[in-house]
């Protein structure tokens, strides 16, 4: 059972603030909105995702083989995450940050950790020992100040850039959405999933429960936040072809709308600007009525 919202915007899916209301007033029961256009019609969902039960869903990955699922229970990301925050601070590697350039000099065994961690991409071989590995921005500011284990030289100063100065350089570098997308990466971080580009699938982001040569991805991410959003979501074509587009690839089309906690907050100047922000997740899908109905006649059978 669900309720249909039918007489919504037919233009514009509804905002983060319009679901909450209309859910609200549905007293926990399930909440589906209709869109038609040219005789179709199509049924969407904007259920409330709590990514930190991931793990204790019924619902297991997609494993890519046989043994994947002892390799990962084996080799957990977060223990790898942890020896690669030791080992970075022990190394002291050199960072060089130009542009939106970076590079970390990495020897055999950074290279080992960062692989097994999904952070950045080996690039060149500089000698039978050490590799250059390139990290995003904000790879680099996550590895800098949340896990607090990188220090970084920018455009060749020796000087070693603290937090504010790195964080202005981002934003400079890569634009004032910078915090909402950080925001965004770290969150996912946060609940021991694996998080890289999700450019390939319209989206920004792409998260694994693991270590993508186990595990295929379950999620295309977007951010959504309001002074930044952009048109990807903009009418309800975009949704329904985006929800098919994530369908096609077998992943769940996941929104991270990242919000203030007080609209009063203004000073973005600082990373402490990250302390006013907000995720919520919800993922939107198409419910099939055909394909339910077919379901239930195979569990009948």
């Amino acid at each position: 059972m669900f309720v249909l919202c039918i007489n919504f915007n037919p233009h514009y899916p509804p905002t983060r603030e319009q679901i909450e209301d209309l859910e609200a007033q549905c007293d926990g029961v399930p909440l589906m909105f209709c869109y038609l256009e040219g005789g179709h019609i199509d049924f969407f969902a904007f259920d409330n995702v709590k990514l930190r039960f991931l793990k204790c869903s019924m619902m297991g990955p997609r494993w890519k083989g046989y043994d994947s699922k002892t390799k990962a229970i084996a080799n957990p990301i977060i223990t790898s995450i942890s020896e690669l925050q030791t080992s970075l601070i022990k190394l002291n590697p050199e960072v060089l940050v130009s542009g939106c350039t970076v590079c970390l000099y990495c020897n055999p065994e950074l290279t080992d950790l960062l692989s097994r961690t999904c952070f950045g991409q080996p690039s060149i071989t500089l000698d039978d020992d050490y590799r250059c590995f390139e990290l995003t921005l904000v790879e680099t500011f996550y590895l800098c100040f949340s896990l607090k284990c990188l220090n970084i030289i920018i455009d060749g100063d020796s000087t070693k850039t603290n937090n504010e100065l790195l964080w202005n350089y981002m934003i400079t570098n890569e634009g004032e959405s910078f915090p909402y997308i950080f925001k965004a990466y770290s969150h996912l971080r946060s609940m021991d999933l694996v998080v890289k580009s999700g450019g390939q699938y319209g989206g920004d982001f792409v998260a694994y429960r693991h270590h993508p040569s186990l595990v295929h991805s379950e999620y295309s991410v977007l951010v959504s936040s309001k002074p930044y959003a952009d048109d990807r979501l903009r009418v309800w074509s975009d949704i329904r072809s985006t929800v098919r587009l994530c369908g096609g690839v077998n992943k769940t089309l996941l929104v991270l709308y990242v919000y203030k906690n007080c609209e009063n907050v203004i000073d973005s100047s600082s990373p402490s600007f990250l302390d006013a922000l907000s995720v919520e997740e919800r993922s939107i899908t198409r419910w099939d009525p055909k394909r339910l109905r077919k379901e239930q006649q195979v569990g009948t059978e």
